[in-house]
């Protein structure tokens, strides 16, 4: 009977426990949920829809790398990503790139010519890059292999999984617009060029945005939420006027760069009615997002903007450098910035180290991997009040 006693005592005191725990991390989730979505850092992928082209081909280009322009180098396509699904479920990413060329007519983008140089189809066979809209790829036809072929595919697939996982923290889409193609300098071999962007190719990219979000956007964070009665939008982050991270659960937020971003912009002061924001410098009208890509170089800038009240996007290491030489320096700066979002290529090592003893170990992830954290310098009186969790 006393035995009996002791352990139905010892049961009530680790249920006891279990309640007092669950309340605890419930009491967390609720004081990270009053955080402003300015106040946590989470981890991307640049170039998210990146596959890495048919080695042939990278080999035909290593070859004539000489006369490539710094931008389209092999060394800085050498990279590849996991399906997006992955990246969401396993890997725990929320911020993703994705590049966008024109494409009103539908075809431009259908034949690869770099292929000719292996003996491989031109011709893609793909339906999808025939249809009217804008088309996700890295550089036509060189660097094109992707897990989508369009963007509102892509975008489709991203509100099919917060559609499945409603609570989830907010995820930042970063958006390039591109107009240079290899076909600028190499024309003469048949390779294409890009149609360059028009007021209507920028109004474009938010009717593809809307057909996939809803023309009302509910569900999407735009610069006339964030902005509210402030004269611009750049006054409204200066006050802090981020909403919080319990009323972005389940949402979006755009940002674009790119030559499109003149056009999006005209007509369109502080980016009022516009579905995206644009990735700017600080200090102009339209400033919330800003691009700051070498966080070990501008490490103090990051952060002082980062406490002004924007939001920042850096990078933690670049395509085939930090795979070869393992250092962390550039994503530890990239950490204690302060910037919100932090793109890797290598949320997993880059999976060639297992086989190939050039390539490190080498891998961009919170400490214990958690989902996201609270940000060191925006909420630095915040620290130790929880993890944050979905």
């Amino acid at each position: 009977m006393k035995t009996c006693y002791l352990a139905c005592i010892s049961f009530l005191f680790l249920m006891s426990c279990k309640k007092e725990n669950a309340s605890d991390s419930n009491h967390d989730q609720t004081e990270i949920n009053k955080l402003k979505i300015n106040q946590i850092q989470i981890l991307g992928s640049h170039n998210s829809y990146h596959k890495h082209m048919d080695p042939k081909l990278f080999s035909f280009l290593s070859s004539i790398n000489f006369l490539l322009p710094d931008k389209f180098k092999v060394e800085a396509l050498d990279y590849s990503h996991e399906p997006l699904a992955d990246q969401l479920d396993i890997y725990h990413l929320r911020s993703f790139e994705i590049d966008i060329y024109a494409d009103p007519q539908g075809g431009r983008y259908y034949n690869r010519q770099g292929n000719v140089f292996i003996g491989k189809p031109v011709a893609s066979g793909i339906d999808e890059l025939r249809q009217p809209g804008f088309k996700v790829l890295h550089i036509p036809d060189i660097d094109f292999e992707t897990h989508f072929y369009t963007f509102k595919s892509n975008l489709q697939a991203l509100k099919d999984w917060s559609d499945a996982h409603p609570d989830h923290l907010p995820i930042f889409i970063l958006i390039e617009s591109k107009e240079e193609t290899v076909g600028d300098i190499l024309g003469f071999l048949g390779f294409i060029t890009a149609i360059k962007f028009t007021p209507a190719l920028a109004d474009d990219i938010d009717t593809e945005i809307k057909s996939v979000f809803g023309s009302s956007l509910d569900n999407v964070i735009t610069p006339d939420n964030v902005r509210g009665t402030y004269a611009t939008l750049k006054d409204a982050v200066l006050a802090d006027n981020w909403p919080t991270v319990g009323s972005s659960r389940g949402k979006f937020l755009f940002a674009m760069e790119g030559p499109a971003t003149t056009d999006y912009l005209n007509g369109h002061p502080s980016l009022q009615g516009r579905a995206m924001f644009l990735i700017t410098n600080a200090g102009l009208p339209e400033s919330a997002v800003i691009g700051e890509d070498v966080p070990d170089r501008f490490q103090s800038r990051i952060m002082d903007e980062v406490k002004q009240g924007y939001i920042i996007r850096t990078r933690a290491d670049e395509a085939n450098h930090e795979n070869l030489t393992g250092d962390y320096s550039r994503q530890q700066a990239a950490f204690a910035s302060g910037a919100q979002m932090i793109s890797t290529d290598y949320y997993r090592p880059d999976p060639r180290y297992l086989t190939d003893g050039k390539y490190k170990n080498y891998m961009c992830q919170f400490p214990n991997g958690d989902l996201a954290r609270i940000n060191p310098v925006s909420a630095a009186d915040k620290q130790g009040i929880g993890v944050i969790a979905e």
